[in-house]
């Protein structure tokens, strides 16, 4: 009496699913990693200082000149145009006002969107001068005299308007 005997025909391993469906969480976590690690490497992180001293040094001063507006009795309105490429602002207070004052905008997070003007004397107490801003739900805003001894500080929110007040921090 013959025997039966089962063969099996097997197919190699890459024609199965099974292999290709186990290798695809690793694979994506291999991916994800890549792109982690490319992105560390390419991009700065601007946020990070490097001399804590300095900066201390640097914000001690910057305390001081907000003092200094506070002594004066220096106070802003600033106004932009509608197209963000004017500012206009008015200052009062003080025993003389500047020929010319320096205004900063400062991007939240993106140091590469600071925005600087001079802006200069119009009028008495009025000051005007060209701006180019990029796009930001809000902005930290600094204005100086040219001498750079004093500064006032606000923020401007693009969407509540285009004016904000500027007074020296307490």
């Amino acid at each position: 009496m013959k025997t039966a005997s089962l063969v099996t025909a097997s197919t190699p391993w890459y024609r199965e699913p099974w292999p290709w469906l186990l290798m695809i969480a690793p694979g994506a976590a291999v991916i994800g990693g890549a792109v982690t690690i490319w992105l560390a490497v390419t991009h700065a992180d601007p946020l990070v200082v490097d001399n804590y001293y300095k900066e201390g040094l640097a914000i001690n001063q910057a305390l001081e000149r907000d003092r200094e507006a506070q002594r004066a009795g220096y106070r802003a309105q600033m106004m932009f145009s509608q197209d963000g490429t004017r500012v206009r602002v008015h200052l009062t207070g003080g025993t003389s006002l500047p020929a010319s004052l320096r205004l900063r905008l400062v991007h939240p997070t993106r140091a590469d969107f600071d925005a600087e003007a001079v802006l200069t004397s119009t009028q008495a107490g009025w000051y005007e001068g060209a701006m180019r801003l990029g796009h930001a739900p809000r902005w930290a805003v600094h204005l100086e005299g040219e001498n750079r001894a004093w500064r006032l500080s606000g923020e401007w929110r693009p969407g509540d308007g285009a004016e904000t007040q500027l007074q020296p921090r307490a």
